[in-house]
Parts: C-alpha cells; structure tokens; sequence
C-alpha cells in the first residue's frame, strides 16, 4: 500500500502543488533515465505475501495489531483490513538454488509467525480470497489504524460521489443448477482487503523494462489461470479468481457517468504496448488526479543538480495509488537508485512450494519472452491479453486464451505444449540450477495435467460438503479449516483431495 502518511484534511491547494511536484519529478526521472545512471545489479527474487488472519472457527479475525505485536518480526506489516498482514521477503538472487532456499526460509518463517499469532487466538491463511468473509466485515470500524488506510477511503468515496456498486456474475459449481451472482452496495473499500496476492519484484535495466513489461503483460492471463485461488465472496460462488473483478471494482473512483466516457480505471491494465518505463509514470500523471497529495520538501531538480539521488516522493506515493497489474517502481537503495517491476495478478497460496512454483514459472517465462529475437507483443494485440485475464479468472482451467501461432487454446494446453520449455531456458539464463528448475516446473506441470488449481480445490471441497448436507457458510468454514491444514502440510495443491 505505499508510505505512511499522517492524518490530514487535503486543500485545493495541496493537489495543485503535488500535481507539479510529480511532474518536477518526472522532469528528473528523464534526466536519469538518459544520463543512464540506474543501478543494474545481478537479477534477484522480491516478494510479498498478503496473508488473511482467521480464528479457531475460521472467521475473519480482526487482531491485526495484536498479531503483529506477538510476531514481533519487522518483515510482517499492517494491511488495509484488520484482517490482513503482510509478508516482504528480501530480495536474494535468482541463480543457483536460491529458490529453493527461499521455500525453505519462508516456510519457517510462516510457521514461527502462526505459532506466534495462534498467543492472540488467530491463525494465518495464505489463501487468494478468505471465503468466511461477508458483508458485516467491511464496514469502517474494520481499517486497520494507519491513518493512510482512511485517508484513501476518504479520497475514494470523495471522488466517487456515491458508494460502490459490487457486481459479479458467478460460474456454475459442479452439478449446481444456476450460477450465483454478487450484487452489493458497500460505503468502505474493505472488499480491497479481501483481495489478498502475491507481488513479485524484479530489478530491470531500464533500457530492457519495456520488453520485460510487455511480457508480463502477455503472460498475465496464463498466470491466472494457473494460480487461481479466489473462488468464493460473501457466501457466494462466483469466478475462479474473483480477486481480479473485485480489486478493480473495490478501487473504482468513477460513478457510472465517468465509466460512460470512457474514463480510465485506477485498477487498470493499460491500453497499449509500451517502448519504455517513462511511457508508464508519464501516464500515471497524465491520466490520474492524486489520491493523495502529500509533498515533501525535496526539490528533485535541485537534487540532482547537487548529484544526489533525489527520492521522488511525489512520483512514487501516485503511483502507489495506481495499481496497475504489473506496476513501475522506482526505488533506491544505498547511495543508488534502480527499477523494478512489480507483478500484481497472482493470488496468495495454497502453498509456499505452489506459490515458488508460480515465481519461478513467472521469472523464467518472462525472461524468455522478453529475450525472444521476434517479440511475442508484435504478434498479438494489447486487448487480446487483456481479455486473456480475464477470461483465465472467469473460467481458470476451463478458459480459452488467445496465443500467437496457436490461436485459441486452453492455459494448460499452452503451459504444457509452449511455455514450460520456455520457463526452463529463462531460469537457466538466470543461471538456476537444473534441479531447481525441475522441482517447481514439475509442480506447475502437475498442475496442469491435474487440472486442480486452489479455487478448483475450494470448489470441489465445497460441492462435497453441501451434498453432504452442509449448508453454505459450515461448508466454507469446514472448506477454509481443511485448506489450512493443507496449506500447512505443505504439498503442492494438485495433491490435496476433497
């Protein structure tokens, strides 16, 4: 979610004021990017985790605060409902076994956190949607205390005029006669926080960022049907990842009349390939007003003129509030300063091995697209991958996606046919170890043959129980108890059975 900011009432004059701000910075990041002064180290692996908090009956738990304090460890941070924290691994690198280290390291460090969280009465769940969450939990009592949090609800509402409208169509469990819809009214943005993923982190030259973008880009649909993990919201049974269509409309500054002029989402995928990262934050300013102003004291300008590394807070807290899919990020580190990008589809879980699996999928896939002699973007157009995903969060495996040279074909067709080979020559040009490569590209194949990703394991578990008499909120509850044992077991989900 960004920096921390105070409690505060923002003035006309504070967004005419930030909005200059940012394009100072702007100014700045092109002086950067041509003077070539970006730190471009070796490739490395960054994550965060969103994780939901449930108690012994495997309702929301609303003890972020008192989690927080029993985990004691500086790695976990706040999230936007008391119901959520966070997970930020630090960046290692790639090469070698350093994925399977890092498996290792997070699963114990999860594991210490739970045990931690259980002295407050919660438990972790490391799952794409907490399906015991209904309605009663997004009124406002339940933000969590950072003063950011209301501050953007604030500004929402306040651009919005009017409350949210939440509308989803649902797909058909197995043998159930109708599919079930969502049609709500909320007045908070707590339906975000029930949209919990996974962010990947990769430092890129950025010469080379626009490649690596626009393959993230392409390949965002077919991560989504791999990973789908969100198939359940406020009692209903809905897309198999309901993440996607909730966070965009849950974010959505526009009332109907905006939306009917075409008005850009918040949440948004972007309409064109791009030729370079400033194509991105210069859109950000262009399209967006501020969300929230807040300027600090540095002259970007004048810090680079006195040869510093100007922080470009402006630029930075806007883009916060842009959540792009896959998002620019600019950062610095030491005395340097370096870009990322951060990829935002993957839900959170089932497992720490699925979730490595999806990275390592990610990393080398990208690696590979990006580094392809004829560009995969060239020969595909900007709204076929944008309906890829979602279309992959509709449906999951049971989707069709548009590929170059393939046409229209299901995501473990392409995966097991096209990609796989792809993302285990990115991952050796990385210079991953082969067996390494083989252990969590094996998971994502098993995955595919299987056909079971998290939601479609929910999904099941769920039919299960309702034939067996369940009615629908014991069966989530029993469904959400059953997947934490699972998720804590630790094997990949395509194992778990019903």
């Amino acid at each position: 979610m960004g920096e921390d900011v105070e409690r505060r009432k923002f003035t006309r004059q504070d967004r005419h004021e930030f909005r200059q701000k940012v394009q100072d910075c702007l100014d700045a990041l092109a002086v950067m990017l041509a003077d070539e002064t970006f730190h471009v180290g070796e490739p490395q692996i960054g994550m965060e985790i969103e994780l939901n908090l449930v108690d012994d009956d495997m309702e929301p738990s609303m003890a972020n605060a008192a989690v927080l304090d029993a985990i004691a460890d500086p790695d976990y941070q706040t999230e936007l409902g008391q119901f959520n924290i966070e997970i930020n691994v630090d960046p290692r690198p790639l090469r070698g076994a350093s994925i399977a280290e890092l498996e290792t390291d997070l699963r114990r460090s999860l594991n210490a956190a739970d045990e931690r969280a259980r002295t407050s009465g919660s438990r972790l769940a490391m799952i794409g949607m907490l399906p015991t969450l209904d309605e009663e939990h997004f009124e406002h009592r339940w933000l969590s205390a950072n003063p950011r949090y209301d501050l953007l609800n604030q500004q929402i509402f306040a651009a919005r005029g009017e409350d949210i409208e939440l509308k989803i169509g649902g797909v058909r469990l197995p043998g159930a006669a109708a599919a079930e819809d969502l049609d709500i009214v909320t007045d908070t943005i707590l339906p975000e926080a029930a949209c919990t993923s996974v962010q990947l982190h990769l430092q890129v030259a950025p010469d080379e960022f626009a490649s690596y973008w626009n393959a993230a880009q392409a390949l965002s649909g077919v991560q989504v049907a791999l990973a789908a993990n969100s198939p359940f919201f406020a009692g209903r049974a809905l897309w198999h990842e309901t993440r996607i269509p909730l966070f965009e409309q849950a974010t959505d500054t526009r009332p109907q009349e905006l939306k009917n002029q075409g008005v850009r989402p918040r949440v948004w995928f972007g309409e064109r390939w791009i030729t370079s990262i400033f194509d991105l934050f210069e859109e950000n300013s262009r399209y967006f007003p501020a969300l929230l102003p807040v300027c600090s004291e540095e002259d970007p300008k004048a810090a680079l003129a006195e040869g510093k590394t100007p922080s470009l807070s402006e630029l930075r807290m806007h883009n916060g509030t842009v959540y792009r899919w896959n998002r620019p990020i600019y950062d610095r580190s030491g005395d340097g300063h370096h870009i990322r990008l951060e990829n935002r589809v993957l839900p959170a879980g089932p497992s720490v091995v699925d979730t490595l699996a999806d990275a390592a999928f990610y990393y080398g896939t990208v690696r590979a697209l990006a580094d392809a002699d004829r560009p995969l973007w060239s020969q595909m157009s900007f709204d076929a991958a944008e309906e890829n995903v979602h279309s992959a969060a509709r449906g999951g495996f049971d989707s069709m996606l548009y590929w170059p040279e393939v046409g229209w074909v299901s995501p473990q067709e392409l995966v097991l046919r096209r990609l796989l080979p792809l993302a285990d020559a990115g991952l050796a040009a990385y210079c991953v170890d082969a067996t390494v490569r083989d252990r969590y590209l094996g998971v994502i194949e098993a995955r595919c043959l299987a056909k079971q990703s998290g939601s479609v394991w929910q999904r099941n578990a769920v039919v299960a129980r309702e034939r067996a008499g369940e009615k629908r909120d014991r069966a989530l509850a029993g469904m959400l108890g059953d997947y934490v044992t699972l998720m804590n077991a630790g094997e990949p989900v395509h194992t778990w059975t019903n």
